[in-house]
């Protein structure tokens, strides 16, 4: 049985669905709002790459690795970006939460805060998982701070890790949050939230 199966979550506007074929034209969209492709800290699909970016997603999810999903808009159901469930350990009930991106027009919104309290929900409440992790480029300061306010913990930093999409070579930033630190980490989010609205 797969660990992470197929599922769509929504709250608040904002829907997570199993990333497919039919949501490369507003993936494409959604990167070239801000031409997020050109921040060598990222993983986001350059305009003529995002078919073989889904086809990739969809070979890990086969593979048990990485479940990737469409953040929509549900107003206007248009694509906004995608996040994904990756370095799935179904032995120790671990997700990372990663290989997130959002068009231009949703950062800085709830739409982040939204999909986080939706992912990390998800995980603990329905996979019970013990702990769920991310990891950022240690030049990624935005994402540091975003990983940091979701209430995770640093782990450490794991130097010549992973290239870059320029060619260099990156340390990468290790979070992580424990079950047991959910609930406190839940109300705090939503919390700031609230406040945000």
């Amino acid at each position: 049985m797969t660990f992470v199966a197929p599922v769509v979550l929504s709250e608040r506007g904002v829907r997570l669905e199993p990333l497919g074929q039919r949501h490369e034209d507003g993936l494409r969209e959604a990167a070239a709002d801000g031409e997020l492709w050109k921040l060598r800290v990222t993983s986001v699909p350059e305009p003529g790459q995002t078919r073989e970016y889904i086809e990739t997603a969809l070979r890990m999810r086969e593979e048990g690795h990485r479940f990737a999903f469409a953040v929509v808009d549900e107003a206007s159901d248009t694509v906004l970006g995608s996040t994904s469930y990756h370095d799935i350990l179904p032995a120790v009930k671990r997700v990372e939460i990663g290989y997130t991106w959002y068009a231009k027009r949703a950062q800085r919104s709830h739409v982040n805060t939204t999909c986080k309290l939706l992912m990390m929900g998800h995980a603990f409440d329905t996979l019970g998982c013990h702990v769920v992790g991310w990891r950022t480029d240690n030049y990624n300061f935005a994402s540091q701070r975003a990983i940091e306010r979701l209430g995770a913990k640093k782990d450490g930093v794991i130097r010549g890790h992973a290239l870059r999409r320029d060619g260099t070579i990156r340390d990468t930033v290790m979070y992580s949050m424990r079950s047991g630190e959910w609930p406190e980490a839940r109300a705090q989010l939503l919390y700031l939230r609230e406040r945000h609205d």
